[in-house]
C-alpha cells in the first residue's frame, strides 16, 4: 500500500469515527423543529426558542424571560427530539451556587413539546417544567410600504392624573409607579443595571396589535429603563453619554437592532420616541431623527413578557431597573379603514 493509500485510508476511518460518535451526523434534526417558536410554559414564564441550520449546523436559541437566548449546541438527536443545555444560572443574586438547565424538546401528535429541567449540580434539587410550542411564520420578504399603511386617531395612553389605564405586570412586587405634576413616575431604590429587582414593571391594560407610538421620557445619569412594544421588543431608555451604546444604547432595539447614530440628549433631559411598528418592522424617531428605518426585527427582546409576534401585547415600561419619568404618551392603531 503507498503513502498515499494509506493517507486517504485514515482520513476516511476517521471520518467514520467522527460520523459515528456524533448523533447530529448520524441522525439529522427533524425538518418540522427547525424555525421560531412562541413557547408555552406551564410555569407561565414568557419563552421563546429558534432552530436554524448555521453553515450546515444546527443551532438553537432559547430564551426564557431575561435569561440569556444562546446559541446553544444541541447535544444528542434521537427518536425525532432533540437535547441541548442552557447557559446555568445562579440559584440568588450573588450566590456562588448555579442551576443547571436541560432542554429535551420535539413533536407529539404533531405538536411541539418539550420539558426543562433545573438541578443543582449535584442532582439535590431538581425541577421539570413541560412546554408546549407555537410556530412564528417566517418574516416577510421584504418591509412593508409604509406609505400605504393608514393609522387611526390618536389615542392618549396617560391621562396625567392618575394610572387608569395601566397596571403592574408583576403583584409581588413593590410598585414605584405614581403620577407626579402630570408626569408618570418610577421611584425606586435600585441604581444598578442588573435585569431584575424588587420594583414592579408597569403595562397597559389594553392590547394593541401595529401602531404608531409617540412617548417622552427623562431619564438621570447612569440610570436605565425600557418601552417594550407589544410586550415583545424593548426600545431602550437610556441617555447619550451611557456607558450602554450601539446596540444597548439609546434610540436601538435592545440587543437586535442598534441605531444609525446616537441621537440621544445629555442625562436630566427630556427625550422623544416616535416609534412604528408594523408587520414586524421597526421605525424609530429619536428627538427627530430616524435611527432605525424600517426594519425586521427578529424575536423577542430580553425581557419581554410576550414572545407571540402575531398576537396583539401592550405597551411595557421597565420599573425594575431604575428610576424614571415618562409623560404625553399617545398611540395610533394601523387600521383597515
Amino acid at each position: 500500500m503507498t503513502n498515499t493509500h494509506l493517507r486517504n485510508l485514515l482520513t476516511l476511518l476517521s471520518a467514520l469515527i467522527v460520523a459515528s460518535a456524533d448523533p447530529l451526523n448520524a441522525t439529522p434534526i427533524p425538518k418540522n423543529l427547525l424555525g421560531d417558536w412562541s413557547l408555552d410554559l406551564e410555569t407561565g414564564e414568557p419563552a421563546w426558542m429558534s432552530i436554524t441550520q448555521e453553515e450546515g449546523t444546527p443551532v438553537v436559541y432559547m430564551r426564557v424571560h431575561v435569561g440569556p437566548e444562546g446559541p446553544y449546541d444541541i447535544t444528542e438527536v434521537a427518536d425525532g427530539r432533540i437535547k441541548f443545555s442552557l447557559k446555568p444560572k445562579r440559584k440568588a443574586k450573588g450566590s456562588d451556587t448555579y442551576i443547571q438547565q436541560h432542554v429535551e424538546v420535539g413533536f407529539t401528535d404533531s405538536k411541539l413539546n418539550g420539558t426543562l429541567i433545573r438541578s443543582l449540580k449535584d442532582g439535590s434539587e431538581s425541577e421539570e417544567t413541560s412546554f408546549t410550542g407555537n410556530p412564528i411564520p417566517p418574516m416577510p420578504e421584504s418591509a412593508p410600504d409604509l406609505s400605504q399603511v393608514r393609522f387611526g386617531h390618536p389615542i392618549s395612553l396617560f391621562n396625567g392624573k392618575d394610572l387608569t389605564g395601566w397596571r403592574t405586570y408583576e403583584t409581588d412586587k413593590i410598585n414605584g409607579w405614581s403620577v407626579i405634576d402630570g408626569m408618570l413616575v418610577n421611584t425606586t431604590t435600585k441604581t444598578d443595571f442588573s435585569p431584575t429587582g424588587a420594583y414592579a414593571n408597569l403595562q397597559t391594560e389594553a392590547e394593541f396589535e401595529d401602531f404608531w407610538l409617540h412617548i417622552e421620557f427623562l431619564i438621570e445619569a447612569d440610570r436605565n429603563s425600557g418601552v417594550y412594544l407589544r410586550g415583545m421588543y424593548e426600545a431602550q431608555v437610556v441617555d447619550r453619554d451611557s456607558r450602554m451604546q450601539g446596540l444597548q444604547g439609546v434610540g436601538a432595539i435592545f440587543s437586535r437592532i442598534a441605531p444609525s447614530e446616537n441621537a440621544g440628549r445629555p442625562p436630566g433631559e427630556w427625550q422623544t420616541y416616535d416609534i412604528t411598528l408594523v408587520d414586524r418592522h421597526v421605525t424609530v424617531v429619536l428627538n427627530g431623527v430616524k435611527v432605525i428605518d424600517n426594519q425586521p426585527v427578529i424575536g423577542p427582546t430580553g425581557g419581554a413578557i410576550r414572545t407571540d409576534p402575531m398576537a396583539p401585547g401592550p405597551i411595557y415600561l421597565q420599573g425594575d431597573h431604575t428610576s424614571v419619568k415618562f409623560k404625553n404618551i399617545y398611540l395610533a392603531p394601523v387600521t383597515d379603514d
